[in-house]
């Protein structure tokens, strides 16, 4: 099985080295990209075989798409008369439709379109997947195996999935954003920066550990830390009246509705 990455940027080398940690030998995967100083360092770093869109789609069983959305069509356009009957296109390019993709490529080709996020850098990240009408099982099988090889994976209607870009797909967002309030608040509060953030990172990580591992809901685990009449419910209060509960539901509304405008597009 030969695996082609077109465009190694952040999440294309992300899933490249997931692949590699998961046992896949370098030898049998391929990487393409636009800028050849960026496919000098991938070929140093990673070892694998490196060359033009065209060439590493030669052959290839599976063709991963990792370009900005923008360039997704003129991609397609250019390697279409490399693939194989059989060859399976995985898009992990933000708002490019199913129908974008079967339409710009051959008839009957099996096409996959993915949403990952980006934790998948340190293998934890959260996918979602949605086949089209193409896809074998075994096709889908793969795709799946693939993503598991960075974090969890998980398969969709395509309907869900511009719900899916706004929740798990921009999501790491909104968590940094929580961060950097809460690095500001402990750094009016007193404290040096580097203690701030130090604080904020680890409450972070183990508290998204404890709702990962955890049986109950995260009202449940808000709640036991949560005293009547504490700081906690303080805060809590505090969050309440300044609305931060609906401004979330807002901005995930926001993202959800931007997504589907680009898919349009």
């Amino acid at each position: 099985m030969i695996t082609a990455i077109l465009g190694v940027g952040m999440m294309g080398e992300a899933l490249l080295v997931g692949l590699i940690w998961a046992g896949i030998d370098p030898a049998r995967l391929r990487a393409a990209d636009a800028r050849p100083e960026r496919c000098d360092q991938v070929r140093d770093t990673h070892g694998v075989w490196v060359g033009t869109v065209k060439e590493a789609s030669q052959g290839a069983d599976t063709v991963i798409i990792a370009v900005k959305p923008q360039d997704v069509v003129p991609l397609l356009t250019t390697i279409a008369p490399e693939l194989g009957q059989e060859t399976l296109v995985i898009s992990l390019a933000a708002g490019v439709t199913l129908a974008t993709l079967e339409a710009n490529l051959n008839p009957g080709q099996a096409v996959i379109r993915v949403m990952p996020n980006t934790p998948t850098l340190i293998g934890e990240g959260m996918a979602v997947l949605s086949p089209g009408q193409a896809v074998a099982d075994e096709q889908m099988e793969r795709a799946v195996g693939m993503l598991s090889a960075v974090g969890k994976a998980q398969v969709l209607p395509e309907t869900f999935m511009d719900a899916v870009t706004a929740l798990s797909g921009s999501g790491p967002a909104y968590l940094m954003y929580l961060a950097e309030a809460m690095i500001e608040a402990g750094v009016s509060l007193g404290l040096d920066n580097d203690t701030a953030t130090a604080l904020v990172k680890q409450t972070l990580s183990g508290s998204s550990r404890l709702l990962a591992e955890s049986s109950v809901t995260p009202t449940i685990l808000r709640e036991r830390v949560t005293s009547p009449g504490g700081t906690t419910a303080a805060a809590i209060q505090a969050l309440e009246n300044r609305a931060v509960k609906p401004a979330f539901i807002a901005a995930i509304d926001a993202a959800a509705r931007r997504s589907q405008e680009l898919g349009k597009t």
